[in-house]
């Protein structure tokens, strides 16, 4: 058990590192779902990372800042806390990875600016804040974020890998992916300028949605029915494939969550809540010729009903 509590260490350090990608989580679901003991040597990852939550500032800094700063250092100091067992301490909250604002798995959460602008993360996002007198930036680490911007003399930034987005008065999302930034405009306008081609500008107004890489910026597009219902807790969908849906139902949840290919492809359109995803499934079955099948709660495949 001990190795396996090892693996479970690093694969958390590599999960929360800046450089993660949608590849490493697919890597990291098919070794929780390869053994019921991976999956049981998470969850007592994930009970620590809770206690560590309310661990003082002084204590945190010499375990979580590690995680994000010196990821050997850090897999070393949370494998030691596993191997001696960690108590809550109360009254402290601290981000678990030195994030000025970030969630978890399933979680969604608003906050207030100091220039009164609105922020919600979505589900396993990290952001960022550097307000100075010239300059409102916002970066963007992982994950996806609403910004309804407050007037302010001072320009404001969403940065990601890719490049940047400056708000014109806007509400808007922006979502990091894999190598790729999505942006999508509600109220008035933004400019999208990627890292790499700064002299590429490209305008969007609202109703518009466009996606960006750090050397190009894609195609002008209708926003899609989604927006930013993720940040009312639903997930809209119209037409969508069905492996794309249970990628999309992953994030919020922890874990595997996938089906077998021959269904892959079948299509549906429907509004489901991002806080029951269960529930979620359940829909699955009773719109669609399919089975859900659970090795742990926390490996799901759907895959084809048996006639």
């Amino acid at each position: 058990m001990k190795q396996v509590l090892a693996e479970a260490v690093e694969w958390y350090v590599r999960l929360h590192d800046s450089a993660a990608t949608e590849q490493t989580r697919a890597e990291w679901q098919a070794w929780l779902g390869a053994d019921p003991l991976h999956a049981k040597a998470w969850e007592r990852v994930e009970t620590l990372r809770q206690r560590l939550s309310m661990a003082p500032p002084a204590f945190a800094g010499t375990t979580i800042e590690n995680a994000r700063q010196q990821r050997r250092a850090a897999i070393k100091t949370l494998a030691v806390l596993l191997g001696v067992g960690a108590v809550g301490w109360g009254g402290y909250r601290v981000s678990p990875l030195g994030a000025d604002y970030s969630t978890s798995v399933g979680q969604r959460m608003r906050f207030t600016l100091s220039d009164g602008s609105s922020l919600v993360l979505d589900t396993g996002t990290r952001v960022d804040v550097r307000f100075d007198s010239h300059r409102r930036l916002i970066i963007l680490r992982q994950g996806a974020i609403l910004v309804e911007t407050a007037k302010d003399a001072r320009t404001l930034s969403v940065q990601t890998r890719e490049g940047e987005i400056e708000a014109l008065g806007t509400r808007f999302t922006v979502r990091q992916d894999d190598n790729l930034t999505r942006v999508a405009v509600e109220a008035h306008a933004v400019e999208v300028r990627p890292r790499l081609a700064p002299g590429d500008v490209l305008r969007a107004e609202a109703g518009q949605t466009v996606s960006f890489t750090a050397v190009g910026i894609g195609p002008l597009k209708p926003a899609g029915e989604q927006g930013s219902a993720w940040a009312r807790g639903m997930l809209v969908v119209v037409d969508w494939r069905l492996d794309d849906l249970l990628a999309e139902l992953s994030r919020y949840r922890h874990g595997f969550l996938g089906c077998s290919p021959d269904i892959a492809g079948l299509r549906l359109s429907g509004t489901f809540l991002l806080d029951d995803t269960e529930g979620a499934l359940a829909n699955l079955e009773d719109s669609l010729p399919v089975r859900v099948r659970r090795l742990t709660r926390y490996w799901v495949r759907v895959e084809a009903r048996a006639v």
